[in-house]
């Protein structure tokens, strides 16, 4: 009877003895606090680089004030090639369903004779098709004017963008003037550089 019950005993024993280890084991190869530690780091990053997105969304187009003077007008004729379903370019072009757009730059808006606009252009940043009105309404016309006729779902890259306005200045018998450092400066955000002769003088 003794003989068994010294059996039993060695058995519990060492079955306690293996089940230690193994937990002992298994925490050496996995960390919970380690693998929990990176999973909220991953969590946080991720978190942190949509909540930059939706900021970069809510402040809309890039400007391209400073890319006008060299952006490639031929790239832009070629990215244009999309709206001719809508729109003529030709000087005295007939309207399609979008107005035509020989001398769109610095034309009042809602202003071609014979088409019939929505009258919510003017609605959002002043009357005129300036450079930046035409680069925030061809980024995403229905955020720019919400009743627009205008079903194009937009152009987001900047270059893009460049590109469409400079070939858009070109047709024009005489090209609106390229926009002055201080109002690209002002649109940027960046500070201009004081010009040569300014520089010396000081």
């Amino acid at each position: 009877m003794n003989m068994r019950s010294n059996i039993a005993l060695s058995a519990l024993v060492c079955a306690g003895i293996i089940a230690w280890l193994s937990g002992f084991a298994s925490r050496q190869l996995v960390d919970p606090a380690e693998i929990t530690e990176d999973a909220v780091k991953i969590e946080v990053a991720e978190t942190t680089a949509a909540a930059g997105a939706d900021t970069a969304k809510k402040d809309g187009p890039e400007s391209i004030l400073a890319l006008l003077e060299t952006a490639d007008v031929d790239r832009g004729q070629k990215v244009a090639k999309a709206c001719a379903a809508c729109h003529t370019f030709d000087k005295g072009g007939k309207n399609g369903v979008g107005p035509n757009l020989y001398g769109v730059v610095g034309r009042k808006k809602q202003s071609v004779d014979g088409f019939a606009f929505s009258g919510k252009l003017a609605e959002n940043g002043g009357d005129t098709w300036t450079y930046s009105e035409l680069s925030h309404f061809i980024y995403k016309p229905k955020a720019y004017a919400a009743g627009t006729k205008m079903t194009y779902a937009g152009l987001k890259k900047t270059e893009d963008r460049a590109a469409v306005v400079a070939y858009l200045r070109t047709l024009a018998d005489t090209p609106s003037p390229l926009p002055p450092a201080a109002e690209i400066a002002a649109e940027s955000g960046v500070e201009p550089e004081a010009k040569p002769e300014e520089k010396s003088a000081e």
